[in-house]
């Protein structure tokens, strides 16, 4: 076999062999996008916090029968560790879309909390990793309805949410979250 050629065989190897690009390790097993959410559970273990959204998209609006599609979006958020960056895992309708990277993660669920970790900008699942469980949760959920084409509609929930925490000072705080992500934060008198 020539040079060329054998190049050419050694790259299509190895490029056989490189995982796919949505894809996280958990341990020695791999998660690979289009698995099912069963099949990450089994793999990775329990997630520290799982966020749920919805879309629904309508179809042929202008006719008498009209078609609906739901779909289904769970974030489910992975901690490993204080040496390692939280994961968040986007599945559609149970199947594994993509994965994010963010901030690193904790030893224990909550126990990094203070008011420079309070950030516009930063996910739930990152605000439970190291704040923990919100003291109080009020939700105001709401959708938004865009035109696709004629006679196509896409529902989108637009979920907006405020979460207290109490850091032990003589004010609590209030973060204002718009679907899953901290818009705002503000401080109130006890």
């Amino acid at each position: 076999m020539s040079n060329p050629g054998r190049f050419v065989l050694c790259a299509l190897l190895l490029l056989a062999l490189t995982p796919a690009a949505h894809a996280l390790r958990c341990g020695s097993r791999l998660v690979t996008a289009g698995d099912y959410d069963f099949q990450v559970r089994d793999r990775c273990g329990d997630p520290f916090w799982i966020e749920d959204h919805y879309q629904v998209i309508t179809s042929n609006t202008d006719l008498p029968v009209q078609t609906l599609q739901q779909n289904v979006y769970s974030a489910w958020f992975y901690n490993f560790g204080s040496n390692r960056l939280l994961v968040r895992i986007l599945f559609r309708n149970g199947h594994f879309l993509r994965e994010e990277t963010l901030g690193y993660g904790v030893d224990d669920i909550g126990d990094s909390c203070g008011p420079t970790k309070l950030l516009r900008g930063m996910s739930s699942g990152e605000l439970v990793a190291y704040c923990g469980e919100p003291l109080s949760r009020n939700s105001q959920p709401g959708t938004t309805l865009r035109r696709l084409a004629p006679g196509t509609f896409s529902e989108t929930d637009n979920y907006l949410e405020d979460w207290v925490y109490d850091l032990g000072s003589n004010f609590l705080y209030v973060l204002h979250l718009r679907n899953g992500h901290v818009e705002s934060v503000d401080h109130v008198p006890r």
